[in-house]
């Protein structure tokens, strides 16, 4: 989608070195993450994501936008109806043009995961079933175990914010959340904690792909 007031791509390009420096965009600009799950964690990772310049976004959800979402969803009323892969390709090419964004409108089985992520070296897991987390973690640990993987527990409700945090598990794989705050009658999803989870997740990725000395997120 071309932007209303043409911006070329070496004026975006110099506005995000500016503030990420050369050798850091650089970094950025090469990255690839894929994003499993666009609902109020995937949405918001890669909203973060696509504004610090990830060149290579690999967008993956079979849902539709519903009036329920918009709650703590990146998506708006004109999204209602809209395949999440597209009404969030569409937002997120309003904030950078000329991003490489990648969509899969499928939903991520045992038998499709292999293939969905072969070309994918770090991997955002944002589902809301806690069989399908489980179900994407196992699967990118068996197939992809040098990948990086950082996914997310525990953020419903309006608790303290400080018992979300990231905790390493393995030398690849990140976990987010208070791994605790399940969600129940009154004391749901609500956009304030869950943005904090998918900020962690987010920078999660940011510090692995800008670190060059292996520092730990």
């Amino acid at each position: 989608m071309e932007p209303r007031n043409p911006i070329t791509k070496e004026q975006i390009q110099c506005a995000l070195r500016e503030r990420h420096s050369a050798g850091v965009q650089d970094k950025l600009d090469h990255a690839r993450v894929a994003v499993a799950g666009l609902g109020g964690l995937g949405s918001n990772v890669a909203f973060a994501l696509a504004r610090i310049g990830v060149g290579h976004l690999h967008l993956i959800d079979f849902d539709r936008v519903d009036l329920t979402n918009l709650n703590r969803q990146q998506y708006f009323l004109r999204h209602l109806g809209m395949y999440k892969t597209d009404a969030l390709k569409e937002e997120l090419l309003q904030i950078n043009p000329y991003l490489d964004i990648r969509t899969d409108c499928v939903r991520v089985t045992e038998g499709n995961l292999p293939e969905l992520f072969a070309e994918d070296p770090i991997v955002c897991e944002a589902f809301d079933s806690p069989e399908a987390k489980a179900m994407l973690v196992n699967g990118i640990l068996e197939h992809f175990p040098q990948a990086f993987l950082v996914s997310a527990s525990g953020m419903a409700g309006y608790g303290d914010s400080n018992r979300i945090q990231t905790r390493k598990i393995t030398d690849h794989f990140y976990l987010c959340g208070d791994g605790i705050a399940q969600t129940g009658p009154g004391y749901g999803l609500m956009a304030p904690r869950v943005a904090l989870c998918a900020a962690h997740e987010a920078n999660c990725i940011a510090q692995y792909i800008c670190t060059t000395k292996g520092e730990e997120p």
